[in-house]
């Protein structure tokens, strides 16, 4: 009888566990065809942007990974444990969730759902988070945001850490470069300097400036103005603007401070210099003067 009673018993775990086998790979399967077509899906449409293309894949992904893999684990408690599903009816899902510590879970899922709402930001964006963090971001998640720094490393970051995510490819960017001029610099010969680098700035960039739906130039590159006549008590400080498309935005500055730093330097214009004072009292040197 005990022989008979064990057999059953394991047939029945045979059963249970060949169940457990099928529905992982169905799963699984399921998760990769999700991801293909709406993979093939957005390659063969172009009726949104690519950036938001590529955010709404990386948050299919992320959901089906997670909705797949709670699924099974829950699948596999019903299979150990008699009247599951009154006992997960009785004591609510969330209860079950805090019973198992998971509160920095739900802060993280959360704030991931709050992030994807409110589109702060998009896969490809450079972007710094709190102040600390700087890279493009590479994959939106509902529990983590990855984003890959200059150096080539890859930043995972907890959605429920992020307190502030300030953008740089927020539909506009306003390139903003400042010059610090020599006080013996005339103003006159240094305005004109800069407004014809703005003007060839201008024209060897006038694909990455901003549009309006009209398709006119919001904002060229212009000189602002003189915007301190002491800078760090240097010397004259010229700002120059421009707002460009965010997409363009760190090619076209590095090149616009190409353009300005061999206009100056053409004209033999002096930038401002560290200047140290020294105090000599009665001939004698008594040091620098800060």
């Amino acid at each position: 009888m005990d022989e008979l009673r064990a057999f059953k018993d394991l047939k029945i775990f045979d059963y249970v566990l060949f169940d457990i086998i099928v529905v992982a790979i169905s799963l699984v399967v399921s998760v990769f065809l999700i991801n293909f077509i709406i993979s093939k899906f957005f390659q063969r449409t172009n009726f949104i942007e690519e950036r938001k293309e590529k955010t709404i894949e990386s948050v299919v992904r992320s959901l089906t990974k997670y909705t797949a893999s709670i699924s099974f684990i829950l699948y596999i408690v019903s299979q150990f444990v008699d009247n599951f599903g009154s006992i997960l009816a009785g004591a609510g899902v969330a209860g079950i969730i805090i019973g198992f510590g998971a509160q920095s879970l739900i802060k993280d899922i959360l704030a991931g759902l709050f992030i994807i709402y409110e589109k702060q930001l998009h896969q490809g964006d450079f972007i710094t988070i709190n102040n600390t963090f700087n890279g493009t971001v590479e994959e939106i998640g509902l529990r983590s945001l990855k984003i890959r720094e200059w150096s080539g490393k890859l930043l995972t970051i907890s959605n429920g850490e992020i307190k502030q995510i300030q953008n740089y490819n927020i539909d506009r960017m306003r390139v903003i470069e400042r010059v610090v001029v020599s006080y013996r610099e005339n103003p006159d010969t240094v305005w004109t300097v800069l407004e014809l680098a703005c003007e060839k700035i201008n024209q060897e960039f006038v694909s990455c400036l901003k549009r309006d739906p009209f398709n006119e130039i919001i904002e060229p590159f212009q000189l602002f103005g003189i915007t301190s006549l002491n800078a760090q008590l240097r010397g004259y400080e010229y700002t120059l603007i421009g707002l460009v498309d965010d997409q363009y935005y760190w090619s076209t500055a590095k090149e616009a401070r190409k353009i300005v730093a061999k206009a100056l330097f053409e004209a033999k214009i002096n930038l401002a210099e560290e200047r140290v004072l020294v105090n000599q009292v009665n001939g004698k040197d008594n040091g620098p003067i800060q």
